[in-house]
């Protein structure tokens, strides 16, 4: 597990006031590594949402606290099966991360959808590099559903984990695809109309290098409003929720963003999403900010390791403000200046520099990113002069069987074995609370080691259940 001190860095990295976010973002990596390295849940398990936004696609991104998955096998919203591989899943992550994860923490909410359809909702506890030792356990909450329309193949992603700690072969997840993700935001929008889902589709839409076609786009959105017995999602359908989401913006949003941005600036641009999505209206084509001599864009999902060290936060801070269409006040040779950020590029003397426009004069400005001094996001929303190259998305979609290869996996064997074999007994270790699964009524243990990899000295196990 990260020491404290690396939650606290990169806190301060990523301008968030708390903490507990960052951590929050450690574990649910560790947890989709688990959910990845078990052979029943790694294919049939589909991740969806805006933790899948965050971890899968964008670094520069709200932060979120949710893992939502579409379960390709509905036998498996069962809360004896969902309790049995979990306690596997975290005794895994506990094991490979030194995370605190208890078993008796593990809970599962078997419910009916408004269709009638079993739903689920799950929490794992857990306790962290800054968790508080003492009172509540910090939680990871799971939506489950089997009743979910995938209209596209499922693409697998590598998981997006800025730690110290991240394991040798990556994190991958099985994903909905880019344009599934994006019809499912509008959907959302249109249905339940929550300010995240405002701020996604809006986030989503700016990100020209991936935005997908209208027509696939709509396609897939009238696919998955058809299945839910719901109208397509227009303009006029979103004005009579415009004051709750007021409401609603601050409170919901602002401990996931470093700043949080105006809800104007993302309510005024629906009209001409909803205008492209329907009508398929070419979107203006915003010119490239004109490249200094012997100079190549800067476009990846992480910063180049050739950046210095101490700009890597301060980039950071102008990254998340281009995505947001904000001014960035640039602490530069003394003095600020705020600007529009546009670009970054490097030179072939190896420089990283950074294309930006004064806001005050318009002029194209450019600053050497090692004579940074700081930079701070502004609330101040500026109109895109040129195309903003700071976003980017993440890797390429791979095959990644070489990768996934160096990934202990968690192969349920025994339960295989008892569903042919007769029944399995599950003890508990009654020092370290790791579980095995037993042939025999017998609560003798062999030696093992405990959840952070020392040996435990617990010789006997209290029985937990039998699985047929």
């Amino acid at each position: 597990m990260i020491d404290k001190r690396e939650i606290l860095e990169a806190t301060s990295s990523f301008s968030l006031r708390l903490p507990s976010v960052v951590e929050k973002d450690y574990v649910l990596g560790w947890i989709l590594a688990g959910i990845n390295a078990h052979e029943e849940l790694a294919e049939s398990w589909v991740f969806k949402g805006g933790t899948c936004l965050k971890k899968c696609y964008f670094e520069t991104y709200r932060f979120s606290e949710d893992l939502d998955f579409t379960l390709r096998d509905a036998s498996h919203l069962d809360e004896e099966f969902l309790k049995g591989v979990f306690e596997e899943v975290v005794a895994w992550v506990a094991e490979e991360s030194g995370l605190s994860l208890p078993f008796d923490q593990i809970e599962f909410d078997i419910y009916d959808n408004p269709r009638g359809q079993p739903n689920c909702q799950g929490k794992i506890a857990y306790r962290g590099p800054v968790s508080p030792t003492s009172g509540g356990w910090p939680k990871i909450k799971l939506d489950l559903t089997a009743d979910e329309k995938v209209v596209l193949p499922s693409v697998r992603r590598e998981v997006f984990h800025p730690y110290g700690d991240k394991p040798e072969g990556e994190i991958w997840a099985n994903c909905y695809a880019y344009e599934e993700a994006f019809g499912e935001k509008i959907r959302a929008l249109g249905e339940r109309t929550r300010p995240r889902d405002l701020y996604d589709v809006v986030n989503l839409y700016r990100h020209t290098d991936s935005r997908p076609t209208a027509t696939v786009l709509l396609d897939v959105l009238r696919q998955k409003c058809a299945y839910k017995t719901i109208p397509v999602p227009t303009f006029a359908s979103l004005m009579p929720h415009r004051q709750a989401l007021d409401a609603m913006w601050s409170d919901m949003l602002s401990h996931q963003l470093p700043v949080l941005p105006p809800i104007d600036d993302f309510w005024n641009a629906l009209p001409e999403i909803f205008s492209w999505l329907t009508s398929s209206a070419p979107v203006p084509l915003r010119a490239i900010i004109s490249p200094g001599a012997n100079e190549v864009v800067v476009r990846t999902r992480v910063l180049p390791m050739g950046v210095p060290f101490p700009s890597r936060s301060t980039l950071e801070v102008i990254r998340f403000a281009a995505a947001n269409y904000l001014c960035v006040d640039l602490t530069y040779d003394g003095r600020v200046r705020r600007i529009e950020p546009y670009s970054l590029r490097q030179t072939v003397e190896g420089y990283f520099v950074l294309h930006a426009i004064r806001s005050d004069s318009g002029e194209h400005r450019s600053y050497r990113v090692d004579r940074m001094q700081g930079a701070a996001v502004t609330l101040q929303v500026f109109s895109p002069r040129y195309a903003v190259e700071l976003t980017s998305t993440g890797p390429l979609n791979v095959a990644p069987s070489m990768a996934m290869s160096r990934i202990p996996r968690i192969v349920r064997t025994l339960a295989a074995t008892s569903r042919s074999q007769g029944p399995t007994y599950v003890f508990r270790c009654t020092v370290c609370g790791k579980t095995f699964n037993k042939k025999k009524m017998d609560g003798t243990l062999n030696a093992h080691k405990n959840r952070s990899g020392s040996p435990c000295y617990g010789r006997y196990g209290t029985y937990v259940r039998t699985k047929y």
